[in-house]
């Protein structure tokens, strides 16, 4: 095993047993067997340290994500991968902190994988016209919610003491980004008005499979303004 593999094995696992979620570069040398000038010539300082211990850490928890197929329905599937997200903070809650930690200057690149995860089922939402806003403002509020309430029940497991609020967020923030899926006999679904969906709706939707499949009639230029009128109109007032 190489000294970069030993010294991030041992900062993960005095990590994990730190009862401050914090951990000395000292303690690593130590349970690495290497001299500190070994440690910052592979991680610079001790905050590129952490950094690394934190992608480490959530290594596992992103490869299920990866390999997880695709269900039928993406809507499940976004309650699903809150329901994860959730589960892994509260079973790693020194890794979580340490990855929404503001005294980190660079987020770990665990994070930025996590949210183009999100991403992308929120973009399979979209493709499947379940989507009323664009994926990417869609995650912004699906992220910070997520984080929000898995930060709160690691940090304040004394007030946070039911998880079952998690999915009672998590139900009201899927709510107020999706639409329902419209039934197989074409009536209208529960809880939208009758006729077609609202413009941000659709231009969601459209610019979705465009995404997916661009239209051979039309050049990258063209779509590429098609595009940008979509976006436009996905943030358009709902009366639009």
């Amino acid at each position: 095993m190489d000294a970069k593999t030993r010294i991030l094995q041992a900062a993960a696992t005095l990590l994990s047993e730190s009862p401050e979620a914090d951990i000395s570069t000292r303690a690593v040398c130590e349970a690495a067997g290497v001299g500190a000038p070994a440690l910052y010539r592979q991680f610079g300082d001790k905050e590129g340290l952490l950094t690394a211990v934190v992608d480490y850490g959530f290594e596992q928890y992103l490869a299920g994500k990866r390999a997880a197929q695709p269900s039928a329905d993406p809507v499940q599937d976004l309650r699903d991968g809150w329901d994860n997200h959730v589960a892994f903070a509260v079973d790693n809650p020194n890794y979580y902190r340490l990855m929404y930690s503001p005294g980190l200057s660079a987020p770990p690149g665990a994070a930025a994988e996590a949210h183009g995860l999100l991403v992308a089922v929120l973009e399979r939402c979209a493709a499947a016209g379940r989507l009323r806003i664009s994926p990417q403002l869609a995650a912004q509020m699906v992220m910070s919610a997520n984080a929000g309430v898995a930060l709160s029940l690691v940090s304040r497991p004394a007030i946070y003491t039911d998880q079952g609020f998690s999915r009672l967020v998590r139900d009201a923030v899927i709510a107020s980004i999706t639409v329902d899926e419209a039934p197989a006999d074409g009536g209208t679904a529960p809880g939208t008005a009758a006729g077609a969906p609202g413009v941000p709706v659709t231009a969601t939707t459209l610019s979705a499979q465009l995404r997916d499949a661009p239209p051979a009639v039309l050049t990258s230029a063209e779509t590429a303004l098609l595009q940008q009128w979509l976006t436009s109109l996905a943030g358009a007032p709902s009366g639009a």
